[in-house]
């Protein structure tokens, strides 16, 4: 699954690199026993690539491409084709996590948006409560904030109305899901799970604070955008351009992972209670270092030892996959 993100990415790279130009793959996953015993090919982990015009002047810019897109490892193993390939996914798994791109934009109670790179202690943003309403909660933190890095997020559109939501696959997003009543509830479910036909909520705020809206998935495409940003509210939810979101990502069960980070919750509006915002110039947000939150890779290293597999997102497992 990381080797096929990577080569997402360096495919979008490469079409935007040269104009009628695609990535071409020559060697992916083995399993005739055409490479050496210890090759990463057998692992999914390894691909050869060239450009789909076998250019080979263009090979050298192609590495360099290959290095911009994440891949662990790039070397020229012949003049026919350029070696790529990545590390085993539990030696990245702590830094696999579900974020927003920064430029992605949240509603303010009192009116107005937000990017959510420029989102502070203090901010009341709109989320939706357990019952599905639309409710303003308090931002608390970053469960992951990365500001110069560069990703491949997938792009969520929806046509009546037009909404689109761009998220990192491991992220957690809302659709409905039909119950055996006829009725319908919400389930989360990961953004890379998410398909044309399903129904995922939007904002409708044409009166006052508004409503979810039940609204059909009509494009999933994948696209690189600058900063990941993974915001937390009390209510552990998140209107993201339009779309309901969970603020939550690796685990597939949005609820677990509401509960999980209850303590963290706790402790953070205590601060706030001791604290109020403006009162000191170090609040909990101003001083989180880059990257994932410590409490956030303790919870994913508990999950790992006791949530069965298939409640992991692959991006936080150690699955090896092409």
């Amino acid at each position: 699954m990381r080797c096929k993100d990577k080569l997402n990415a360096l495919a979008i790279s490469v079409m935007n690199q040269w104009a009628g130009v695609k990535l071409r793959v020559t060697e992916g996953w083995d399993e005739d026993g055409h490479h050496a015993e210890e090759s990463l090919h057998y692992e999914g982990r390894a691909v050869d690539i060239t450009t789909s015009d076998r250019d080979r002047s263009k090979y050298g810019l192609l590495a360099r491409l290959a290095v911009e897109a994440g891949f662990d490892w790039v070397v020229f193993d012949s003049k026919a084709h350029i070696h790529c390939s990545v590390k085993a996914e539990n030696s990245v798994a702590a830094k696999s996590g579900g974020c927003f791109p920064a430029l992605a934009t949240v509603s303010l109670e009192g009116g107005g948006t937000k990017s959510v790179e420029d989102l502070e202690p203090g901010d009341r943003v709109l989320t939706a409560d357990g019952r599905g309403r639309l409710v303003y909660s308090n931002f608390l933190m970053f469960i992951d904030r990365q500001e110069s890095v560069k990703k491949v997020f997938y792009v969520i559109e929806t046509s009546q109305p037009r909404a689109s939501i761009r998220l990192t696959a491991a992220h957690l997003l809302f659709v409905a899901q039909t119950q055996g009543n006829g009725n319908r509830s919400m389930k989360s479910v990961f953004a890379s799970d998410v398909q044309p036909g399903d129904l995922v909520y939007v904002a409708n705020q044409k009166q006052g604070i508004g409503s979810l809206e039940e609204v059909e998935v009509s494009n999933v495409h994948l696209e690189e955008d600058f900063g990941a940003y993974a915001p937390m509210t009390d209510e552990g939810t998140l209107v993201v351009d339009g779309v309901l979101a969970s603020c939550y990502a690796v685990i597939e069960e949005h609820s677990w992972a509401h509960m999980a980070f209850a303590p963290l919750r706790f402790g953070l509006d205590l601060y706030s209670f001791i604290y109020p915002i403006n009162s000191t110039p170090t609040s909990p947000v101003h001083i989180q270092e880059e990257g994932i939150h410590w409490y956030s890779q303790i919870l994913y290293k508990l999950g790992t030892l006791l949530l069965d597999k298939d409640s992991i997102h692959p991006l936080g497992m150690a699955k090896q996959s092409s």
